[in-house]
């Protein structure tokens, strides 16, 4: 099969942002990795007519749609363990001693906030801050109506600020 024309040129030019999305949608590297292979494979054959209107937000909402899919089939895959304990490996944990500090240590308090979001929220939160998208545009990339959206996201708003220790609630915009 020949390869759609214009195809390589996005994957180059928009897998890099693409990609910080997957793995803000499913919190680790090769899970996004995952993702968006799985999401540009899907695109790969219906390219012609995705290439014609918005094929960023088509890539996203497959991601976020197969992303779903797999937590709601609780999806397993190999995991990295602590097998330092009986002599083998490499430790999976921060080390004790380690200064994780500034945009380090921002980056593994957000992981973590963001992991104790549902799939819902997480998405909803992702697109629409992390991607900076309209509450319309996260509406049609879920599948859902704006007010879903901003639900979802004055939910997970109030989950991320007690995660993070910052439980005054601060009225925004959503």
């Amino acid at each position: 099969m020949r390869e759609p024309d214009g195809f390589r040129e996005f994957v180059v030019g928009r897998s890099p942002s693409l990609l910080r999305t997957a793995w803000m949608l499913t919190g680790d590297a090769e899970g996004a990795e995952d993702l968006l292979q799985t999401a540009l494979a899907r695109t790969w054959p219906h390219w012609s007519r995705v290439s014609q209107g918005h094929p960023e937000a088509y890539v996203r909402q497959v991601m976020v749609h197969t992303n779903a899919s797999w937590r709601a089939r609780f999806w397993t895959r190999e995991k990295a363990t602590d097998l330092t304990a009986a002599g083998v490996g490499i430790p999976t944990q921060a080390y004790a001693d380690t200064d994780l500090s500034g945009p380090v240590t921002d980056r593994v308090v957000l992981a973590e906030a963001l992991a104790q979001l549902s799939v819902r929220q997480r998405q909803a939160v992702v697109l629409r801050y992390f991607d900076d998208l309209s509450v319309e545009a996260v509406a049609q990339i879920m599948g859902c109506s704006a007010g879903t959206v901003k639900s979802q996201t004055a939910k997970a708003l109030v989950r991320l600020r007690q995660a993070i220790g910052q439980d005054t609630l601060v009225q925004e915009d959503l």
